[in-house]
């Protein structure tokens, strides 16, 4: 029986999902773009599920597409625009749409998607042997899985080009100085990190924890007047979530909370 190629296992409050093609550095093939997607859909549908974490297996995170996966024959040239239509936008979308926070432990190499895969997420904590880089211009391609979205908004405009076009790697250390991941931490204590973030979350409000990534994500584009607005809406409906009232029950009787998690 062939070896599952996205792993999903269940932890107390959370998932760990684990792209599972160490003999490809965990590329993309069309198979680990649905498992992926089946185990994200999966996680969103468990009450349960108040966080995950997203690794990979082996010697490396995600090393972009497999292009092996592609078909090059004469007079044949793939459709990329399709590709990103089909298969990774949809994934990113999917990823920043979750109701959770994500934590993602890059591992070693995560390169062009799998960079970008990983930006998206939460939270990006990373071995510090481990190094990102935006393999596109290699290729002659655009950055993409939001890339160009993406890296401006973390490292400004000089270093968002100058890595783009350069498409030089950058090792886990210079990504955390740089604010490009939250934290690098020694390679073998990477995973202890990851669980310790999302056992954390799986203990906290996760409805007002999502309304969080929804406001700073709208924060991107928004002017202030709209931003101000988005946060009345969003703060009434975090007040009227249980775990409100049970934060401030905890203040005050100076315990800590119970948080259900649940709007």
């Amino acid at each position: 029986m062939a070896e599952e190629v996205v792993l999903s296992e269940r932890r107390d409050g959370y998932r760990v999902i684990t792209l599972n093609r160490p003999d490809r550095l965990n590329s993309f093939n069309v198979a680990m773009h649905a498992a992926l997607r089946n185990a994200l859909a999966a996680a969103a549908a468990d009450e349960t599920c108040r966080a995950l974490i997203l690794t990979g297996a082996g010697r490396g995170f995600c090393a972009g597409q497999d292009l092996s996966d592609r078909v090059f024959e004469p007079g044949r040239v793939p459709d990329l625009s399709q590709t990103l239509d089909t298969l990774y936008n949809p994934l990113v979308r999917q990823i920043r749409d979750l109701p959770m926070p994500v934590v993602c432990a890059v591992n070693g190499v995560a390169a062009g998607a799998g960079a970008n895969l990983a930006l998206g997420c939460d939270i990006v904590v990373a071995a510090r042997s481990a190094k990102f880089i935006q393999a596109f211009a290699k290729l002659g391609l655009v950055p993409d899985s939001g890339g160009t979205w993406l890296l401006p908004r973390l490292l400004g405009r000089a270093r968002a080009r100058a890595l783009a076009l350069l498409a030089e790697p950058v090792p886990a250390p210079q990504a955390e100085a740089w604010g490009l991941i939250w934290k690098a931490v020694d390679d073998e204590v990477l995973m202890e990190e990851a669980h310790r973030l999302a056992a954390h979350f799986a203990t906290q409000p996760t409805a007002g924890l999502a309304l969080i990534k929804r406001a700073l994500d709208a924060a991107e584009t928004n002017d202030l007047d709209a931003q101000l607005d988005l946060e009345r809406d969003l703060q009434g409906q975090a007040g009227r979530t249980p775990d409100y009232a049970e934060g401030v029950a905890a203040f005050f009787e100076k315990r800590p909370p119970r948080f259900t998690g649940r709007a």
